[in-house]
């Protein structure tokens, strides 16, 4: 089988799952500045809940890029 071809799946993955967690970590940082404009006094406890669920998601995109990487050398 043509190697560009079994790359094909690894590729589309990691560009799927790459811009997904880019469109939701903007989402999520917009709706935060939203937040803490609109309620300043709380701005420290916005900042700490959004860091957390940025992480999420940065931890979600590495554990996708790991799984393409293990379809990778199965492929190969």
């Amino acid at each position: 089988m043509n190697l560009a071809l079994t790359l094909l799946p690894v590729g589309i993955t990691l560009a799927l799952v790459a811009i997904s967690s880019a469109i939701g970590q903007a989402f999520a940082t917009g709706k935060a500045m939203e937040g803490m404009s609109r309620q300043p006094e709380v701005a420290g406890d916005i900042r700490t809940t959004l860091l957390l669920a940025l992480a999420m998601m940065e931890a979600l995109t590495l554990f996708t890029f790991v799984m393409a990487i293990l379809m990778w050398t199965k492929i190969k």
